[in-house]
């Protein structure tokens, strides 16, 4: 595993929001109301206690989320995601999230490839797991709408492509 050591500050602060940006890209895809928001935001913090508590988690995805665990993760990762996406609309918030993770992967790329892989998979399960959280479309309470929409299927690519995946 690449040690966190090996990574700048900023580097560092990127690999911790990248589970939220991962999440926040399919959200921002097709935004689909208070309950759905919820929905998908419980699903990343799932990911999350999963990646901390499995006995095959990738060692780096595991320092990851072990140091988000930390007041001082949490804080570096909201101050950087608030510097990141302070005013973004919606179209804005996917287009700057895909971006983000097309740096995550490279960074990994080159500071940690032999993570690269589980790593991105990771992220690419909790774009997946976000999509498959709420249905979307439908009415009251999402009846007869859809579990993964178009726009969310789109995003998912675009999410596949930028990470590697």
């Amino acid at each position: 595993m690449a040690p966190k050591e090996n990574f700048t500050k900023e580097e560092w602060t990127l690999l911790l929001e990248s589970p939220m940006i991962a999440g926040m890209a399919i959200t921002a895809a097709d935004p689909s109301g208070l309950w759905g928001l919820l929905k998908e935001s419980f699903a990343g913090g799932s990911a999350l206690s999963r990646a901390i508590t499995g006995t095959d988690t990738n060692a780096l995805v595991k320092a990851v989320v072990t140091d988000f665990s930390t007041a001082e993760g949490r804080v570096a990762a909201r101050d950087g995601l608030k510097a990141k996406f302070a005013g973004s609309q919606p179209a804005d918030l996917k287009k700057k999230s895909i971006e983000s993770l097309r740096q995550v992967s490279a960074l990994l790329d080159t500071k940690a490839p032999g993570d690269a892989p589980a790593f991105k998979t990771w992220l690419q399960q909790i774009s997946q797991s976000t999509a498959e959280a709420a249905t979307e479309g439908g009415g009251l309470f999402g009846l007869g709408g859809v579990q993964v929409s178009d726009a969310e299927k789109a995003t998912l690519t675009e999410i596949s492509t930028a990470l590697g995946t």
